[in-house]
C-alpha cells in the first residue's frame, strides 16, 4: 500500500486485484471499493469526510495516469491502473459465474437510469439478477428495501457515491462501489476513449472533447494534480 497526498492506494497487479474481489465476495461482511483518481485526491484535500472514507475502504485502485506519474514521483512503480469502469466489468464477471444479485443506483438526473444500465448488463451477464433506484445524489440515507442483493454500484461521481456507501444498506451486502460515469458507458449514452488513448494516458483529452463542461474538472486533474504532487514531500 502506497499513499499519495494523504489517500492510501493499494498497489496491486491485476490478478492480485482480481482475488481480492473473489475474497470480499466470498465473505459475509460488507466491503467498499473505491477507484482512486487524481479528482478523488483533490477533493478529498478540502473534503475530510471524504478523505476518512476512501481510507477506510477495503480496496483502494488506482484510476488515472496521474496516478502512475505520481508514484514515480516518489520512487515507486504502480505494478497495475485500471479504470472504474474496468473494475466494475471484472467484479460484473465474477457476480455472474456466482450467480449473486446486484443493485443499481443511479443518479436520477443523470443520463442513464437503472433499468437502462440493467438491460444493458444483462446482454453482457445473462445470469445476473439486477435490481435498482433512481434516486437525487443528495439522498444518501436511502435504505435498501430487501435483503437480497450482494454487490450494489452506485454513479453519483465522487464524493456523493462513496458517501452514499459507507456504510452497508442491508446486512447482506458483500461489495460496495461507486462508478461515476461506468453506468453510461453501458448503456451508450457516452463512449469510451478509444483504447489506445487510455493505455497512454490520454482518456482526459477525449472525455473534454466529447464532454467540454467537465474542463475545469480535467484541468484539476492533469495540471493542478501533478504541481501538487510535484511540491509535495508525500
Amino acid at each position: 500500500m502506497e499513499e499519495i497526498l494523504g489517500i492510501k492506494i493499494d498497489n496491486l497487479t491485476e490478478t492480485e486485484i482480481r482475488q481480492k474481489v473473489e475474497s470480499f465476495l466470498s465473505e459475509d461482511k460488507f466491503h467498499q471499493i473505491a477507484t482512486i483518481n487524481p479528482e478523488f485526491i483533490l477533493t478529498a484535500q478540502k473534503n475530510s469526510e471524504f478523505k476518512d472514507i476512501l481510507n477506510a475502504c477495503d480496496l483502494n485502485i488506482a484510476d488515472g495516469f496521474g496516478i502512475q506519474l505520481a508514484f514515480l514521483r516518489y520512487g515507486k512503480f504502480l505494478k497495475h491502473r485500471m479504470t472504474g469502469a474496468d473494475l466494475m466489468a471484472e467484479i460484473l464477471q465474477i457476480a455472474n459465474e456466482k450467480r449473486l444479485p446486484v443493485f443499481l443506483v443511479a443518479n436520477k438526473n443523470g443520463l442513464s437510469s437503472w433499468e437502462e444500465t440493467g438491460d444493458a448488463l444483462l446482454k453482457i451477464y445473462p445470469k445476473l439478477t439486477i435490481a435498482g433506484v433512481n434516486l437525487e445524489k443528495e439522498n444518501i440515507n436511502y435504505k435498501l428495501q430487501t435483503a437480497n442483493y450482494k454487490l450494489i454500484f452506485c454513479n453519483f461521481g465522487a464524493p456523493y457515491q462513496e458517501i452514499f456507501l459507507k456504510s452497508p444498506k442491508n446486512g447482506n451486502i458483500r461489495l460496495a462501489m461507486g462508478v461515476g460515469g461506468s453506468f453510461d458507458y453501458l448503456t451508450g449514452k457516452i463512449s469510451r476513449a478509444p483504447r489506445f488513448l487510455r493505455q497512454i494516458g490520454l482518456e482526459w483529452l477525449w472525455r473534454l472533447i466529447l464532454q467540454p463542461k467537465r474542463a475545469k474538472r480535467i484541468f484539476k486533474a492533469v495540471v493542478i494534480f501533478p504541481i501538487k504532487v510535484l511540491f509535495a514531500k508525500k
